[in-house]
């Protein structure tokens, strides 16, 4: 089974005294789905630069650093083979492109452009890619609505098909029910759930109630190191939570699904 990431003994730090990750080990191949948990300043923003491409190792300690199995990307390749959602971008989305309607937010991912422009040129079978793309989402009807109108998890989905354009292999979502309510949480959890089932999905969360079925693996974050990994019935219990934490958790699984039953 071919690998999507393959990083080995990967350091990063800002300044020579405080490494933001180090001695990174972590092998996510094809056709699993991980979910990445850890708190906050743990170093998972760093990572999803890592797996972009717009960060790399930067000490001297020897490395791997490989995605599809390739140690070097042109960054707007990449792009095809791995769908990477942001908030960073939800907001660059909602500010930047805020009078592009949802056809043009999508359309927009042929060029992995903010906005659509004059010199770029689509073809009929590109906009019928959009409108497939729409249907898939189940948003056909917001197609010519502006995302200065649209709800959190519209453009949240909007942006789900701006990297379905390509078909990529993965989709790495970071942190992607942020600012959803309950009934939006639910809907983007089946959709992520429905995604799995075409690509692989690397899950970014600190939230175990977002590790959904289909969830095969689970990595855990803890003082900028991968704490530990595997299967996901391994390695999500209360005594590793409580431990990348730092509070006493208490789980529980009900259906398949996780969540914390106590906190003490």
């Amino acid at each position: 089974m071919n690998s999507i990431i393959n990083f080995e003994n990967i350091y990063v730090n800002y300044n020579i005294d405080e490494f933001v990750l180090k001695n990174i080990n972590l092998n996510i191949k094809e056709n699993e789905n991980w979910a990445i948990l850890g708190a906050n300043g743990s170093g998972k923003s760093t990572l999803i630069k890592l797996f972009s491409n717009d960060l790399y190792p930067n000490t001297k300690f020897p490395y791997k650093k490989l995605i599809f199995n390739k140690d070097r990307w042109n960054i707007f390749e990449l792009k095809k083979y791995l769908g990477i959602i942001t908030n960073d971008l939800h907001y660059i989305l909602s500010t930047s492109a805020k009078n592009s309607t949802a056809f043009e937010v999508i359309l927009s991912g042929f060029y992995s452009s903010i906005n659509i422009y004059s010199h770029q040129n689509f073809t009929q079978e590109q906009h019928n890619k959009v409108i497939e793309i729409l249907k898939y989402l189940d948003i056909l009807h917001i197609k010519d609505k502006k995302v200065c109108e649209m709800s959190t998890g519209e453009l949240r989905r909007c942006l789900i098909g701006r990297a379905l354009i390509h078909n990529p292999k993965a989709f790495v979502l970071d942190e992607p029910t942020v600012g959803l309510d309950i009934k939006a949480q639910y809907q983007f959890i089946e959709l992520m759930r429905k995604l799995s089932k075409k690509s692989s999905i690397i899950l970014i969360t600190h939230h175990i109630e977002e590790i959904f079925p289909e969830i095969t693996h689970i990595a855990l974050i803890h003082n900028n190191t991968i704490y530990k990994q595997g299967k996901k019935e391994d390695i999500l219990t209360s005594e590793n939570l409580s431990k990348i934490f730092n509070i006493n958790i208490e789980i529980s699984q009900e259906n398949n699904r996780y969540f914390i039953k106590k906190i003490f």
